[in-house]
């Protein structure tokens, strides 16, 4: 029985420290897997911006404008167009940044006219395609959730300032009958996710923005 305990004893400190390397060795994997877990701690990032974007003018017609104009009807239609921009991101605390996220946008805006007499192409039906190179100032708050693993929730809100590369060559155009403002503003706010990778984290967003002064010659859009 002597010689048995003495056998046993070693055995089981065999075990114990199997046990606590095993336990390390998890709490190192769970460390690794957990992404760029250093990020919230910076004071500020940068970042690139790279997204879709759809948008239709917002139509104010006047009140005579079926008795005193040649068309029956002036519907904006969504139309797509496309993003590129740069992130400068600043930490306030654990929940809150404030983002700057100067960007250039490709836009494409429709408007269907349905008119009372033919064009020179005999056509009562007409699209005219207003394009758009935009360069947007936007500032935003961000509020954040609690990171679960590598991912995150986050909504944001602000207001942008716009600036229409394309509005004065339009403006020498006679035949051009949609005329936009050069400066437009308007708040904006969305709602994204955050994906932390190994090297990187992206974020997906969708965000609603409302323009306040760009018109047509006739029409407030």
């Amino acid at each position: 029985m002597h010689l048995h305990r003495k056998k046993a004893r070693p055995q089981l400190k065999l075990l114990w420290l199997l046990g606590l390397i095993m336990i390390a060795q998890a709490s190192s994997a769970q460390v690794t897997d957990l992404n760029m877990y250093d990020h919230d701690s910076k004071p500020y990032y940068f970042g690139i911006t790279l997204g879709v974007n759809l948008a239709r003018f917002q139509t104010y017609l006047h009140p005579n404008f079926l008795q005193d104009d040649s068309v029956y009807i002036a519907e904006p239609v969504n139309s797509g167009g496309f993003t590129l921009g740069l992130g400068a991101t600043a930490r306030i605390s654990d929940r809150f940044q404030l983002r700057f996220n100067p960007q250039l946008m490709f836009i494409e805006r429709n408007i269907f006219y349905k008119l009372k007499y033919p064009d020179i192409d005999g056509e009562t039906e007409v699209t005219k395609k207003v394009e758009s190179v935009i360069m947007s100032f936007p500032i935003q708050l961000k509020f954040q959730s609690d990171r679960i693993g590598n991912f995150r929730v986050y909504m944001l809100g602000g207001f942008k300032g716009d600036i229409d590369m394309a509005s004065n060559a339009r403006a020498k155009r006679a035949e051009d009958l949609v005329k936009i403002d050069k400066y437009d503003y308007g708040p904006e706010f969305g709602i994204g996710f955050n994906f932390f990778l190994k090297a990187l984290f992206f974020l997906r967003r969708s965000r609603s923005v409302t323009d306040c002064a760009t018109y047509t010659a006739g029409m407030k859009v």
